[in-house]
């Protein structure tokens, strides 16, 4: 029996906590020094989230404070913290751009205008924030300017991504081609379409890793012995 894409990605609940556990120490340690961020880009079908655990882990040894993993999920979590319709966040990028294609402009195309805006202040705000590890939604680009920030991204061959998803999600090859496929187009098209960047730009990050030749614990290592080479940390 396959399992559902959910399953890959840790619940929410707790990140949550940790993310206004963390916002609550910023507040109370305003300025009292910079902390780093790590955006993580991937191809859609990578080890993303895994690696962005590991990190996670690692740097928190590495600092001797929490960090927070922050994807799709948990940014839309936050949203809706503020009142911000899931059901509009969960169609970003899809409805708009075919609409604008057709030179119609809905409310719900503004509402998801909006949204995404919306959005794009919570990245820069958690990113500023620092102890963030920024997975997808186009950080690299929206962060490049940020210089508390490193980007790094995950890239493997079409073959490999769909032998790693049918694996992890119990899938036919087939449908897992054509899960990969899908996906890939879906996530290239939000990023183009509501960044107007290219994720696979090599210029936009500090590094890029092939996931076909290197596992969760070398990258993960390796992007950790980056950013403490890249930054002074004084826990």
């Amino acid at each position: 029996m396959s399992r559902p894409f959910h399953v890959l990605v840790p619940g929410v609940a707790p990140r949550l906590q940790a993310w206004e556990d963390i916002q609550s120490r910023l507040h109370h340690e305003a300025a009292v020094k910079p902390r780093p961020t790590v955006t993580l880009s991937r191809s859609f079908g990578c080890e993303g989230f895994p690696i962005a655990e590991r990190v996670k882990a690692d740097l928190e040894k590495l600092s001797g404070e929490p960090w927070n993993v922050y994807d799709k999920t948990l940014l839309e979590a936050v949203q809706q913290e503020e009142g911000v319709s899931m059901r509009v966040m969960q169609n970003l990028g899809l409805t708009a751009s075919r609409l604008e294609r057709l030179g119609l402009a809905p409310v719900e195309y503004y509402e998801q205008v909006r949204a995404f805006d919306r959005m794009r202040q919570h990245i820069v705000q958690v990113a500023t924030g620092g102890n963030a590890i920024i997975v997808g939604r186009g950080g690299a680009v929206l962060c490049q300017a940020l210089k508390n920030c490193f980007h790094f991204r995950v890239d493997a061959p079409f073959a490999w991504r769909v032998g790693s998803m049918a694996t992890r999600l119990q899938l036919p090859l087939a449908e897992a081609q054509d899960f990969v496929r899908a996906n890939s187009e879906r996530r290239d098209e939000f990023v183009k379409h509501q960044l107007g960047a290219d994720p696979t730009d090599v210029m936009r990050y500090d590094a890029v890793f092939n996931n076909a030749r290197h596992g969760v614990a070398e990258i993960a290592s390796a992007i950790t012995a980056y950013v403490q080479a890249g930054w002074a940390f004084t826990p």
